[in-house]
């Protein structure tokens, strides 16, 4: 994983930049409607940093040294927000404490991750409750000509972190072992529909 962090830092925001950009701002806009205080998971180089309104506080962890260098930058030229702080985190192991955040964020991370059920109850520990934890991912294809290539092209994408196979259903299947989660919305976004973004709902203690 580390490796595939060190490949993608440097085109990371010509890659990701342009293409996300729409999916990116729209999660942004959800979390915010979920409380003031977000957490990023997988802040990477921070292109989302200043999409937030100027009324948010953001913290933001990765576990990447170079991308976390480069939302540092970021942070001080276009963050409209109270960025809190950045920092190197591994995400499977959070040092902060339990319901501490409004809304947690993850984009295009948990199919990254070596243990993504980990870092979700991670995020789920951190979560007040009445928050949500926004998800924005591509998951494998209903479609069975086009999930049938994502798995042939997984063994090659999985050498830079990538996993177009990844089902839908382990997400299911890890919020129906959380009794206070509830209200999981998935709505289509990016071309041609390609990403989800995932409202996962903590009850209200």
């Amino acid at each position: 994983m580390q490796r595939a962090y060190r490949v993608w830092a440097p085109a990371y925001d010509l890659v990701c930049g342009g293409l996300f950009a729409p999916s990116r701002r729209r999660v942004v806009a959800l979390a915010s409607t979920a409380g003031r205080d977000v957490l990023e998971i997988g802040v990477g180089t921070g292109l989302s940093l200043g999409d937030y309104d100027a009324d948010m506080v953001v913290t933001g962890i990765d576990a990447s040294e170079a991308m976390i260098a480069k939302a540092r930058e970021r942070a001080c030229s276009i963050a409209k927000a109270d960025i809190k702080r950045l920092e190197v985190m591994d995400a499977e192991h959070l040092t902060f404490a339990d319901s501490q955040f409004d809304a947690v964020v993850a984009q295009f991370l948990i199919t990254l991750v070596p243990n993504p059920e980990r870092v979700l109850d991670e995020a789920y520990r951190v979560l007040r409750p009445g928050g949500a934890l926004f998800l924005l991912n591509h998951f494998r294809s209903k479609n069975p000509e086009i999930a049938k290539l994502e798995s042939r092209l997984a063994p090659m994408m999985h050498h830079v972190g990538l996993r177009p196979d990844f089902p839908f259903d382990r997400v299911l299947n890890w919020v129906a072992g959380k009794p206070d989660l509830h209200a999981v919305s998935r709505i289509p976004s990016g071309p041609m529909g390609c990403f989800s973004i995932v409202r996962i709902g903590k009850a209200r203690a």
